[in-house]
């Protein structure tokens, strides 16, 4: 019996360090896609800056566009990808909490009750509040989402401009629908992405005593 209380006293003090070290990582996740984000907005902005000082010179415009244009939305790439990649992460931290929480709950009467599933959060509880609306405005507004439909309109103006280009004349309205068009399918690309990747992982949470 000793033997068994000091196991499980060992275990208590194991998960709780486990605890804490899940409660680090997630926020880690949380601050390294701030940051990814910042910089690509930054870098975006900054190109903007510099495309309207160089917009006076037709003949340093075009090929300024040409170069920092794709270099802006390849970033944009690849910064989506990784939101997506930090918030599984961020899933699977707090599916960890979660399974230190299932036992802090048979303690005793009251950690049961003070570590009760409805007072903890995602995935302890029967419903994310983020899926208020349906799965495809939570996809929606994720930061991944977010980036991802400024580097769709990126892609679109590239689009444009490229359609504006080679037409000549009086392009507009076709220079419009193109980079419209692109926008769109690059936004519908990246939602059909994120979907895929998050049903990919699986379910992170299984059911208590599985």
């Amino acid at each position: 019996m000793a033997d068994e209380e000091t196991d499980r006293t060992a275990l208590l003090t194991a998960l709780t360090a486990e605890h804490a070290v899940l409660q680090a990582a997630a926020s880690s996740t949380v601050a390294d896609a701030a940051q990814r984000s910042s910089l690509y907005v930054f870098a975006l902005s900054s190109s903007i800056v510099a495309m309207g000082f160089t917009s006076q010179t037709p003949d340093i415009f075009l090929p300024f566009v040409a170069a920092i244009l794709p270099a802006i939305f390849l970033l944009g790439v690849f910064t989506v990808v990784r939101l997506v990649d930090t918030a599984l992460e961020n899933n699977q931290y707090l599916a960890g909490i979660a399974r230190v929480r299932s036992f802090y709950r048979t303690l005793g009467p009251e950690a049961e009750r003070y570590f009760a599933k409805p007072t903890g959060r995602w995935p302890e509880t029967l419903t994310e509040p983020s899926l208020g609306l349906g799965t495809l405005v939570a996809f929606l507004g994720t930061t991944a989402s977010m980036i991802a439909f400024v580097n769709s309109v990126v892609g679109g103006a590239g689009v444009a401009i490229l359609v504006g280009t080679l037409l000549g004349g009086d392009p507009a309205v076709a220079s419009l629908i193109a980079g419209f068009v692109t926008a769109a399918v690059l936004m519908a690309a990246f939602l059909w992405f994120e979907h895929w990747r998050f049903e990919g992982t699986g379910e992170v949470w299984p059911a208590e005593g599985e």
